[in-house]
Parts: structure tokens; sequence; C-alpha cells
């Protein structure tokens, strides 16, 4: 893979994390339940970030040492496979308001126009 590849991955990951906490913004838990067109947006914009994130490979992955690949992995694992054993809107929930601002924070640095790895 290209490190081309790498940014566009990484790109796609920023992209719809950032799309799911706007989507998520003004809305509250309850909403998983009462709209499911809204539950079925976020796990899929969910599985697009993590999917690129599995992809990366680990030389790709050391370029960038402080995204916690791992745990972003982690997630969509907990998401996939998880399904029947989580309470899944809750797990949801949990994913789009606490742990992926915190994501968002250092694709955001390498992607940013002054960063060595943007280009």
């Amino acid at each position: 893979m290209s490190r081309r590849d790498a940014t566009v991955r990484l790109r796609h990951m920023l992209d719809h994390a950032r799309e799911a906490v706007a989507m998520a913004r003004d809305r509250s838990r309850d909403d998983l339940n009462a709209d499911r067109q809204f539950n079925l947006a976020l796990v899929r914009l969910l599985e697009i970030v993590d999917e690129a994130a599995s992809r990366m490979t680990p030389e790709d992955c050391a370029l960038y040492p402080d995204i916690p690949w791992p745990r972003i992995v982690g997630l969509r694992n907990r998401l996939i496979h998880g399904y029947d054993g989580v309470d899944f809107d809750i797990l949801l929930w949990q994913i789009i308001t606490q742990d992926l601002p915190p994501l968002i924070a250092a694709p955001e640095r390498h992607l940013s126009p002054a960063s060595p790895s943007a280009s």
C-alpha cells in the first residue's frame, strides 16, 4: 500500500467519524430506539471508520503511532461480533458520544495542511 492509500484511508476514517458525531449532535440515546434509520446510519458510518482502520498495514499504522489502532478496530469488533451479546443501542451511543470524539483528533492532526504526513 502506498503512503497515498494510507492517507486516503485516514481521510475516510476522519470524514465518517465526523459525520457520525455531527449526526448525533442534538440527539439523544432514546432517538436510537425511535429512529431506526438514525440507528442504522450511525452503525454504517462506524463500520466505514473501523473498516478503513483495519485495512491499514502495520507499516502505515507505525506512521501514525498516536492513533489507537487496536482500539478503533476493537470498536468494529464490538459492534459487528458483539451484536447479540451486548445492549447494542447503549454500546452504539457510548461509541458515538464518548469514544469517537477523542479518536477524531489524531487523524485531524495528521491530515492538517501543516502536517508532513498530509502531503
